[in-house]
């Protein structure tokens, strides 16, 4: 017995099926970054952008691409397994794909000086700094799924399918914020340093392990779907959410730049080193941004 009330290749509108809008939707994302990779290297020819940032952003939309389009759409819409491989691809490895290919920093690059200045200076607001912390980011993804499977909201969001548009969005979104606040190339004055980001993900590992084995063993879970569907897709959760936390990691150890150490007492260098100190927050958003 299936959970949803709707599967995929209804007709929405009497006529259009419901795949065709988030189709047409990721082609025009893609098409619109390739339009800014062309305006970045026309702009710098000599930066240019790299093919590594390109080719992960084209194969982020294509995992979403596999995630809401057939075969997997219609598998998730009958069985709370593909619900759950749906859910790993649209909230954990897709996010982490478009979040390595740097958006902001290649938006940043094609537009014009002073529209990017208004840019840098929303990204330096207060809100902007908030949002972007990685216990935001944390608390939305990974603490949204215990309110998500322990309550009667799964089973009230996914009996609509408009407002199960709305929780892919947020599986989106949410992803998204949380794998730019850990590894991502993107600038962001107020991330903290490697060691908070090592313990942000270190939670986000544990609590995504704790989840999916209290749902394997039933306890308080509101999901109306066999036990063991259930079940299977707790297993999907832990060990895809583990393999997916995983490369998150890997990604924060290959965007880390080290700071340059301190060395008191060594005239022009001692003080060289203490002005770089004083500007810890900016100097790895630097470093990053420019590369390409």
């Amino acid at each position: 017995m299936g959970h949803h009330v709707h599967g995929p290749g209804h007709a929405a509108g009497g006529g259009t099926p419901d795949w065709l809008p988030p189709a047409l939707l990721l082609l025009a994302a893609s098409g619109a970054y390739l339009l800014l990779v062309r305006r970045a290297c026309h702009r710098n020819p000599v930066l240019g952008w790299s093919r590594w940032r390109t080719g992960f952003f084209l194969g982020g939309t294509l995992l979403l691409g596999v995630a809401l389009l057939p075969p997997v759409a219609p598998f998730a819409h009958a069985d709370f397994r593909g619900h759950m491989l749906q859910h790993l691809l649209i909230g954990m490895y897709a996010p982490l794909a478009l979040v390595l290919a740097a958006p902001v920093t290649l938006l940043l690059r094609a537009l014009p000086p002073s529209r990017g200045r208004r840019l840098t200076a929303v990204l330096h607001s207060p809100p902007a700094r908030v949002i972007a912390h990685p216990a935001v980011g944390l608390a939305l993804s990974t603490g949204g799924l215990a309110v998500l499977y322990f309550t009667p909201l799964y089973n009230a969001i996914t009996a609509d399918p408009a407002v199960h548009w709305l929780l892919h969005a947020h599986f989106l979104l949410s992803g998204c914020l949380f794998a730019h606040a850990i590894a991502g190339p993107d600038p962001a004055p107020a991330r903290p340093g490697v060691r908070a980001r090592l313990v942000y993900l270190g939670v986000a590992i544990a609590a995504h392990a704790v989840i999916s084995q209290l749902m394997y063993g039933g306890f308080r879970v509101d999901i109306h779907a066999p036990v063991d569907q259930v079940r299977g897709g707790a297993e999907i959760m832990y060990y895809g959410g583990d393999l997916a936390e995983l490369l998150l990691a890997a990604a924060l150890v290959a965007t880390w730049r080290p700071e340059p150490r301190r060395v008191a007492g060594r005239g022009a260098a001692s003080r060289g080193a203490a002005g770089r100190g004083a500007w810890r927050g900016v100097a790895p958003v630097r470093d990053v941004s420019g590369g390409s």
